[in-house]
């Protein structure tokens, strides 16, 4: 028999939306927790480097998440990582969350799970997954010391963790399917005063070879539709992100690439469910917008529990 929790407010996703939305839910004196089906601290506990969040010129993306974490701490925010979720009930009066051996009742949800990478959709990308193709420069970067690699896309993601290769690789290829670089003008400066990076643009990934591991990088040249290989040991895609929202799929209203739809209050198509983050559809996916996004998350959800007629969860 599984046990049963209530809460006011449950927060699904413990990354900067979600932290931020647990601070000002638990400021706002109602119950709250947050659940994670990974370890806490989301995409930018994987980031080298953060520049641009105001109060710190320059800071450790798993040192400023355990930060936020701190932060929640020190309200009492009730912490659940590594939960397995089976089943998500948003429309209805009290939303139910359901674990592997917990049934959380809640009379608000907010959903700040966040995005994943974006695959290449090209052959050889699932077989060569973990020998040599990675969507995390930082957590297996070390592994190419000395080698040839090549990173995909062309924004602030890809051209950072490209120059962060250069620490190991000998040679980092950049691959964007565009003639110029969408990444910021100072991320560019660097990545083009690198001497270990070379630009291969106009090109589209085809397929990944190898004998076990990663070996070459097919592309195709979008102009002249010729084929070049790149002899390479790793693949790092960086071409952008899918939302996490498979739990709440058919549920509540998202936009064609599956970001849930919000208002300016962070309010989804069913009441007393919000969104923030990189969930959502959003202009601006950043550290700072997601810990905006939560903020006012959390201040809607409070104002929805004060101002609706009470319920009681059990």
């Amino acid at each position: 028999m599984k046990q049963e929790l209530n809460y006011d407010v449950i927060i699904l996703g413990a990354g900067p939306a979600g932290f931020s939305a647990a601070m000002y839910a638990a400021r706002g004196n109602v119950k709250t927790a947050i659940l994670d089906i990974n370890m806490f601290g989301g995409q930018p506990s994987n980031y080298l480097e953060i520049e641009n969040y105001p109060g710190f010129p320059i800071i450790g993306g798993f040192e400023l998440m355990e930060k936020f974490e701190e932060h929640a701490d020190k309200f009492g925010v009730e912490k659940y990582p590594m939960v397995e979720i089976q089943r998500v009930t948003l429309d209805s009066e009290i939303k139910e969350i359901e674990t592997a051996d917990t049934i959380f009742k809640t009379k608000t949800v907010i959903i700040a799970t966040g995005a994943k990478a974006k695959k290449l959709g090209i052959k050889g990308e699932n077989e060569y997954k973990g020998r040599g193709v990675s969507y995390c420069a930082i957590c297996d970067g070390a592994f190419y010391k000395d080698k040839i690699v090549a990173v995909v896309g062309g924004g602030n993601s890809a051209v950072e963790e490209a120059c962060y290769l250069t620490k190991f690789a000998k040679k980092v290829y950049i691959v964007h399917r565009r003639d110029e670089l969408r990444a910021d003008k100072i991320v560019q400066e660097r990545a083009f005063s690198n001497e270990k990076i070379e630009f291969v643009f106009n090109a589209l990934p085809v397929e990944i070879q190898g004998n076990n591991t990663v070996e070459k990088f097919i592309v195709q040249d979008v102009k002249t539709n010729e084929i070049k290989e790149l002899t390479v040991n790793g693949v790092f895609p960086y071409i952008g992100f899918t939302p996490n929202t498979e739990n709440f799929n058919a549920q509540i209203k998202q936009t064609k690439q599956g970001f849930i739809e919000t208002d300016e209050n962070m309010q989804t198509s069913i009441e007393g469910v919000y969104a923030a983050g990189d969930v959502r559809n959003t202009p601006l996916r950043q550290v700072i917008t997601s810990a905006a996004d939560g903020a006012i998350a959390a201040c809607s959800a409070v104002k929805y529990i004060e101002t609706h007629t009470p319920v009681k969860v059990s």
